[in-house]
């Protein structure tokens, strides 16, 4: 088994509680030394919480989205706009979570497109509109956060490409490294961007240096950052001198 598969299932099965390295060493089949390294590679990376014998998830820290909607709402309200300016008539276009995506959707009526989400607010805005192809993923709904998530959601995505992918973010860190609160949300992410062609990423400055406990991908992993002109320019500039297009409104 390849160590991403491990890594894999073994968050897959914490999702339900923590387990110990022995019970993890029998579900997979492999070694309790393999578990050991496994566990420490993935809290490495924020992904989980090594505890005494085995791990646990990392619990998730975002806001539910009603409380975020209200902050900065003019900011992400301009990066939208500007974000909808990049989208062409005739895309597939994945957009992600979060109250700036919402936003992007809101601007999207009356266009020929076909959008694919896992979010409960995207696919409120747009279910009524008899121009937008509309493809809405499967999961669990999580009703805080006006989402879906969980393996069915991953699965999901692994049949489905799009030429653009709006995506979200809880903080960009002064490297360019992008990484989210929320743990769950974290793999649906990374199947969005595996799935896409071009992946737009839609920030206000507040998130500019930002924080997270996990890790979603590196700027190689970015064509475009839409954000506002005040950003932190030590962050903008790493962007871009990892290739990433910096659009500042």
């Amino acid at each position: 088994m390849l160590q991403q598969q491990r890594h894999d299932l073994i968050l897959r099965g914490l999702r339900d509680g923590p387990l110990s390295v022995v019970t993890l060493s029998d579900r997979l089949g492999v070694s309790q030394a393999t578990i050991r390294r496994d566990l420490l590679i993935l809290d490495g990376q924020g992904q989980l919480r090594r505890v005494h014998g085995g791990a646990s998830l990392v619990q998730d820290t975002d806001d539910p989205f009603a409380d975020v909607a209200a902050v900065r709402a003019g900011e992400k309200e301009a990066v939208a706009q500007r974000c909808a300016q990049l989208i062409r008539d005739g895309e597939t276009v994945l957009l992600d979570i979060g109250t700036t995506t919402h936003q992007v959707a809101r601007l999207l009526h009356g266009r020929s497109l076909t959008v694919i989400t896992s979010s409960l607010a995207v696919q409120e805005e747009l279910e009524d509109d008899p121009t937008v192809q509309l493809i809405m993923l499967g999961g669990v709904v999580r009703r805080d956060y006006r989402c879906v998530v969980g393996f069915l959601t991953e699965d999901n995505l692994r049949q489905v490409h799009a030429d653009r992918l709006i995506l979200s973010t809880s903080g960009i860190q002064a490297t360019g490294q992008i990484v989210d609160t929320t743990v769950v949300q974290v793999p649906i992410k990374r199947a969005m961007i595996a799935a896409s062609d071009q992946v737009t990423l839609v920030a206000d400055a507040a998130k500019f240096p930002g924080s997270g406990v996990a890790r979603i991908c590196g700027p190689d992993d970015l064509n475009v950052v839409v954000t506002n002109h005040d950003a932190d320019p030590t962050t903008c500039a790493a962007l871009r001198e990892a290739g990433v297009e910096v659009l500042t409104v």
